[in-house]
């Protein structure tokens, strides 16, 4: 029982290095690196494979002086959930604000996804490719520099408008919904020459590698692109993996995003002709990741429509299942997504109930503990057998001595006649690993709970407790329940035993309030089954049954 009960404190201690090295390392994540001067170009304009094969690419070689970005006339756009700003250069949407979201640094300010403000570059860009169309790099005229959704309204249309010397028209016209971070992006084309057009679109975002601010030293995530395709199915392409050059996928249909911690920016146009999803380096520090989408040829006098959507906004798994096939998948909770899955659905179900996810949390720790209670109650039953034999185990230690194979022999024998299952006692815990792990992943994925109060001074479920009142009394309960377990015969593993509650009090310093908060509702509900069963057992031996 011994040796089986410091099995358990490893395998139990190796879960939560695997959960802190997560926090380090987790997809290639860095953290507080300050990027290096920049050398090379924002303005480089991918070039489709000959299988598109309707373009001519201008794209330059990467210049030597710093990078750049121009900017433009700057157009406004509001609505309920978003405060928006394009440039006329390229008509790029430049900077998005997410109304009803705080900042991870201050939540009393908005939440800003997309800016152009130097050192950090995060925008969205699109533009043809075809003989006389307008690239990113073009300047594009609007009517007004400010739009607003105005209260009857559903939607509101900004059209951006080039035109080229010889009569060629393009107009860029952007659509932002009422309640929506769904953004509608049309092209049209309008080919007023005697020849016909043969032209492509592409769509990308520019971003630079460096985490958002406000990311944790301690619990980076993963920051970079993403790709959906039917065939291949959703992948991350860490930034790193670009810079040694990633090939081009083909495919009819899927999705592009930049991900970064509970949002992200997604191009999802609609499945249908061939199009080819890309990834570039273009400077130190600085990348592109987009799709090409065939326009085809457009025959003098016509004009050629390309819709496409852009969500920008949070990782929202509701809405995101709505929008594109796949698109909730950016939602990555890891290999236990299996389990971590239905916890959420379960939470968020308790949360209706609530309305509270605290509240939702220790609903759902009752709920665990009573679908696995048959097999805790025989573990603690096993446990209180061992507690009780405890002083005979004892005696054979002090008859043996050093005979290792006597003494094995006979706590065997003493086991069997008292039908004490030695590893019985280590089911409850190796059973809540992988849902710790879970909720882990849980807590930290879902742009559900992020800001998430629960009571007093818990003000994020989602952030260590500020006050770290929650780990204490985790580490106390953890206290009880060693008192209310056998002690080890070996000395040794008794102060083992006894320096864990301290270990992993100190270690949930840095966890999620709402980790910390199951573990310690799962500790006292564990006590007061393990008091009561222990005693029930005592209660029988005094009666004269074993």
């Amino acid at each position: 029982m011994d040796t089986q009960r410091l099995i358990l404190f490893i395998v139990f201690s190796f879960s939560l290095l695997l959960l802190w090295q997560a926090w380090q390392d987790y997809n290639g994540a860095k953290v507080g690196v300050a990027p290096a001067p920049r050398q090379g170009s924002t303005d480089a304009v991918p070039q489709p494979s000959q299988a598109l094969g309707t373009a001519v690419s201008t794209l330059q070689p990467l210049a030597t002086q710093a990078a750049t970005l121009p900017k433009g006339q700057r157009i406004r756009v509001r609505t309920d959930v978003i405060d928006a700003e394009l440039d006329t250069i390229g008509g790029d949407l430049r900077k998005v604000v997410l109304l009803r979201h705080g900042a991870t640094e201050d939540r009393r300010k908005p939440m800003v996804l997309l800016a152009d403000d130097p050192p950090h570059w995060y925008v969205a860009q699109s533009g043809l490719l075809g003989k006389g169309l307008p690239t990113h790099k073009e300047v594009f005229r609007a009517d007004r520099s400010a739009y607003t959704l105005t209260p009857e309204a559903q939607t509101v249309d900004v059209r951006l408008t080039w035109e080229a010397p010889g009569g060629l028209r393009v107009d860029k016209v952007y659509t932002f919904r009422r309640g929506s971070y769904l953004i509608g992006l049309r092209y049209e084309i309008h080919n007023t020459g005697t020849a016909p057009l043969a032209a492509d679109a592409y769509f990308q975002f520019l971003r630079d590698d460096t985490p958002p601010a406000g990311e944790s030293s301690l619990m980076p995530t993963y920051t970079g692109p993403a790709v959906y395709t039917e065939a291949d199915k959703f992948h991350k392409i860490p930034f790193s993996d670009i810079a040694k050059g990633k090939p081009s996928v083909k495919a009819r249909d899927g999705w592009v995003a930049m991900l970064q911690h509970y949002f992200l920016a997604a191009y999802l146009p609609p499945a249908g002709p061939e199009r080819e999803y890309y990834t570039r380096k273009l400077a130190d520090h600085l990348y592109a990741v987009g799709v090409i989408l065939p326009v085809g040829q457009i025959a003098p006098g016509a004009t050629a429509v390309l819709n496409t959507g852009l969500y920008v906004g949070p990782q929202d798994q509701e809405t995101l299942k709505t929008l594109a096939p796949g698109l909730d998948l950016a939602v990555d909770y890891g290999m236990l997504t299996i389990i971590a899955k239905p916890l959420f659905w379960l939470l968020k179900t308790l949360h209706g109930l609530f309305g509270n996810w605290g509240w939702a949390i220790i609903a759902l720790t009752v709920l665990i503990k009573l679908v696995f209670y048959p097999l805790s109650a025989a573990s603690y039953r096993s446990m209180a057998k061992m507690k009780a034999v405890a002083p005979r185990l004892q005696q054979i230690k002090e008859r043996y001595g050093d005979d290792r194979q006597k003494l094995h022999q006979a706590m065997m024998e003493l086991y069997k006649s008292e039908r004490i299952n030695p590893m019985g006692g280590c089911l409850p815990v190796l059973i809540q690993i992988p849902v710790f792990i879970a909720l882990y992943w849980v807590l930290l994925y879902s742009v559900e709970m992020r800001h998430a109060p629960f009571a007093l001074w818990i003000q994020d479920l989602t952030a260590p407790d500020p006050y770290y009142v929650l780990p204490v009394l985790m580490g106390l309960s953890m206290i009880v329940q060693t008192k209310l377990n056998p002690t080890p015969p070996d000395p040794i593993q008794a102060k083992v035993m006894m320096i864990m509650p301290i270990v992993f009090s100190v270690m949930f310093f840095f966890f999620p309030a709402g980790l910390v908060l199951y573990w310690l509702v799962n500790n006292l509900l564990s006590i007061l089954q393990q008091w009561r069963i222990n005693s029930l057992l005592g209660g029988e031996t005094k009666g004269g049954t074993k």
